[in-house]
């Protein structure tokens, strides 16, 4: 059994999977790959299914509608735990992370990091094709987080993450409650509460080139209040060391 499994939500991304699963197949190391799509109308699913001809390690969970980003990653976190995959990474379909820094977060694992962060903020701002509104609504979104919890990471909401089990496993995935862009701070946070070791891995960030954007402004609302929630609640709970 591989040791690495690569999560991928999907909803709408056509113009993107299947270069993105050819991509990941093409690397050095053997990842495997799960796809988790919300009912994409535009087909997605039967893109994937195709290439699972082509690819036995290429694996698909449909889910019925859109059901959020975090709930998306829960359902393939369980589905590669129980699978007992070593190193579980999520990554987005578009582009903008590029698969090639999976070794990477891969490496920081081996070195001895518990988590795995692709950092666009660890060195400068490394971020290509965005609006400098979005580029500053992300960069001072982290500078808030930090604010808030008091803990030094520099891109709490980045989405490309390499996670060993045992974080998983640790961290009660069903008592993790944001599904927007408050899920990603929520999962790095626990982990650190946890007493796990973050580490960030500089990385370049490119805009999709192809499909539609999944960002709101609830999304974005949700952070905002989600962490001071978050904050709050952690007061009265205890997080056992990993």
């Amino acid at each position: 059994m591989p040791d690495s499994i690569v999560i991928i939500p999907t909803y709408n991304e056509k113009e993107n999977i299947e270069r993105m699963i050819r991509k990941v197949f093409s690397l050095p190391h053997k990842f495997h790959l799960l796809i988790v799509d919300d009912g994409s109308p535009d087909g997605t699913q039967i893109i994937v299914k195709d290439l699972q001809n082509v690819y036995p390690n290429l694996f698909i969970l449909e889910r019925a509608g859109k059901q959020g980003l975090g709930t998306a990653y829960i359902d393939g976190f369980k589905w590669s735990i129980e699978r007992q995959y070593d190193y579980i990474y999520e990554m987005d379909a578009d582009f903008s992370h590029n698969p090639e820094d999976l070794l990477k977060l891969r490496n920081a694992l081996v070195e001895g990091a518990d988590v795995a962060v692709g950092s666009r903020y660890i060195k400068g701002v490394n971020v290509v094709n965005w609006p400098m509104s979005r580029v500053l609504m992300s960069y001072f979104a982290s500078v808030y987080v930090r604010f808030i919890t008091g803990i030094k990471i520099q891109d709490f909401t980045a989405g490309f993450v390499c996670y060993k089990r045992h974080v998983l496993e640790t961290i009660e995935l069903d008592k993790i409650k944001f599904v927007g862009y408050a899920f990603q701070i929520e999962m790095k946070y626990t982990a650190v509460k946890h007493g796990f070791t973050v580490y960030e891995v500089p990385i370049i960030f490119t805009d999709r080139t192809a499909g539609s954007s999944k960002m709101s402004s609830s999304i974005f609302k949700e952070a905002v209040w989600g962490v001071i929630q978050m904050r709050i609640n952690s007061i009265f709970r205890k997080y056992p060391e990993g």
